[in-house]
């Protein structure tokens, strides 16, 4: 369970769901380190781990109450199996746009071009389901025509990146996994995190530049959807030798979701409620560095226990 701040209510609410389900709590164990008195605003994230023993009387159940319990005390809560997978997780793939960064690149290179209005009607009807994504996607690249690549430049040199996105990437290097971005943005953003985090995998969609350094309103290569980005989740762990059962998801949109389920851990990050819903695990309430919670990681293994 964790969010900014725990309290009695919100540990109270977890037992009596787990007691409802017919579970023995077996140990209880703070993964955060303790909130600094003097700088409480130094460690705004709080989280507590059940080790729990029995089955379930129903694991829809227990996933609805918990959704429920998260929307109304504000936190989150994971529901894991402790098995030796979870310790042992070894690849972890993003999706970069509204996840990694606070932004839709597609958006941002809309508004730089003045044709913000036009794409965000495709979305719209994109979302309506009154087309698909290929069609929409190739809609909205044609508007981006004539648009210098300079341009690109200068929003991915300012991209606002995700609270905890850089404290994530450098315990999860430290710690030797891998780290792909599967992403239904573009390649020059990804490339661009990928030096700066030290990335091993991008997979993106190319946006094709003419020799007059503009874009042509076209792209290379074949687009990233939801389907492509499991099958690409798939692909890296088979090329990197890593079961499935060791693999990590995070994304925030529908198009993540066959990720997400087909990930050994699947991380629904500041989703819609239906992605909540599908995926098998959600983080709202704390940045992206709360999925070291998801992992184990206690905040005292990483040196950064709070002084009282």
């Amino acid at each position: 369970v964790m969010g900014r701040t725990l309290e009695a209510r919100q540990i109270e609410g977890a037992t009596r769901i787990l007691a409802d389900q017919g579970l023995n709590i077996d140990g209880i164990k703070r993964l955060s380190g303790r909130a600094s008195i003097e700088h409480p605003e130094k460690n705004n994230r709080a989280c507590i781990q059940f080790s729990v023993r029995g089955t379930p009387k129903s694991h829809e159940g227990l996933h609805r109450e918990l959704l429920r319990m998260s929307s109304e005390l504000e936190v989150d809560c994971s529901f894991q199996i402790d098995n030796m997978y979870r310790r042992m997780r070894r690849l972890i793939c993003f999706d970069m746009d509204s996840t990694l960064i606070q932004a839709e690149c597609i958006d941002e290179l809309a508004r730089r071009h003045g044709v913000y209005d036009k794409v965000a009607a495709i979305t719209e009807r994109a979302m309506r389901g009154e087309i698909d994504f290929k069609e929409s996607f190739t809609e909205r690249v044609a508007l981006l025509k004539g648009l210098d690549i300079s341009v690109m430049q200068d929003i991915a040199e300012h991209l606002p990146m995700t609270e905890g996105a850089d404290r994530l990437m450098s315990v999860l290097k430290t710690c030797g996994y891998k780290i792909a971005i599967l992403s239904g943005g573009f390649t020059f953003f990804g490339e661009y995190l990928q030096k700066r985090f030290g990335i091993d995998y991008v997979y993106a969609n190319e946006l094709e530049v003419g020799e007059d350094g503009k874009l042509t309103g076209r792209y290379v290569g074949e687009i990233v959807d939801g389907r492509r980005k499991a099958d690409l989740l798939k692909l890296i762990a088979m090329t990197e030798k890593v079961n499935i059962a060791q693999t990590i998801a995070v994304g925030d949109g529908a198009n993540d979701l066959p990720m997400l389920n087909e990930a050994g851990l699947g991380i629904a990050f500041h989703a819609k409620p239906r992605v909540k819903e599908s995926a098998g695990q959600s983080l709202s309430s704390i940045g992206l560095d709360g999925v070291l919670y998801f992992l184990g990681f206690k905040d005292s293994h990483l040196g950064e226990q709070g002084k009282l």
